[in-house]
């Protein structure tokens, strides 16, 4: 990674964001300060009844995710870190890994350098995990480098009687809460069943859903998961978006989609997939414009 000074930082920062959003990365372990509030992305705002903070933009890493990888964690190590402490360094708390993505180890390479307390981390735990749900909660906690994990969910699930099939994985979910191995469980949901079945749940705490302005890659059409998404939030369960850019569909209509996203009352934070440096920092400005447009502020 190349090494800028202080004052060179944050230079680049306020040209990019139009504002002074963070401290610097140092070098030799020397961990930065990220100062909070400094944009509408980076601000920290709270995840429903959870307890837990964390920055309203958060560093997806499951691009085209599957089979343990995804574009994020085919840039090689070396880069991912680079990209990861670039994100955090301009504010980002958030971030979000998935035992589909493989992404665990590569975060916990980025990250180990940062107080745990500085950190919102979130994971995803497949049906078919194969070392069953207890063993792999163990595995996710040693691959992240972690004492526990902040949003822990049962991922991709597609039907409305998940909370049925999956009884067993959310039992070890529930049992590693009691642990306080976990702060807050939940869903990542791809059906509109499923959305409606997660508003329901007492035992759900967070739920992924896939919102943008013109329903590409989403469960349906906005008029009908907005009303559910508000329903999930008005029970005090925290509402994360995902899909916002439409899986890279909506890149040239970004905007459009961060301005209908950050004026809804019922998404409390947004994960997006980054590639590139130049990108989280796009991706801030971006949502700045559009906030002011939403007339949304830095305060949670």
């Amino acid at each position: 990674m190349n090494k800028i000074n202080r004052r060179e930082f944050m230079r680049r920062a306020a040209v990019t964001t139009g504002t002074v959003a963070a401290g610097l990365w140092l070098p030799k372990g020397v961990i930065g300060e990220v100062q909070q509030g400094g944009t509408v992305a980076t601000h920290q705002v709270s995840l429903g009844k959870t307890g837990i903070t964390a920055s309203r933009l958060a560093m997806g890493t499951g691009t085209i995710g599957w089979k343990h990888q995804s574009n994020q964690t085919r840039l090689g190590m070396e880069a991912f870190v680079e990209l990861a402490r670039h994100a955090h360094a301009c504010g980002i708390t958030y971030f979000d890994a998935a035992d589909m993505y493989g992404s665990h180890t590569f975060l916990c390479n980025a990250l180990k350098d940062v107080p745990r307390e500085r950190l919102t981390l979130s994971t995803k735990m497949e049906r078919n995990v194969e070392d069953g749900p207890e063993q792999a909660i163990e595995r996710f906690l040693k691959e992240l480098g972690t004492d526990y994990i902040d949003i822990l969910v049962l991922h991709c699930v597609t039907q409305g009687d998940w909370d049925k099939q999956l009884a067993s994985h959310m039992d070890a979910l529930t049992k590693a809460k009691q642990k306080k191995l976990v702060r807050a469980v939940g869903v990542s949901c791809h059906s509109v069943e499923a959305l409606r079945t997660a508003a329901k749940s007492p035992w759900v705490d967070v739920v992924l859903a896939r919102i943008n302005h013109t329903g590409t890659k989403m469960d349906a059409k906005p008029d009908v998961v907005v009303p559910v998404l508000r329903e999930i939030h008005d029970a005090g369960k925290a509402v994360i978006g995902m899909k916002i850019a439409g899986e890279g569909k909506l890149i040239s209509d970004l905007d459009n989609s961060l301005k209908y996203v950050l004026g809804l009352d019922c998404v409390d934070a947004m994960i997006i997939g980054f590639e590139q440096k130049a990108q989280v920092d796009d991706t801030i400005a971006r949502i700045e414009k559009a906030a002011k447009i939403q007339k949304v502020t830095s305060r949670a």
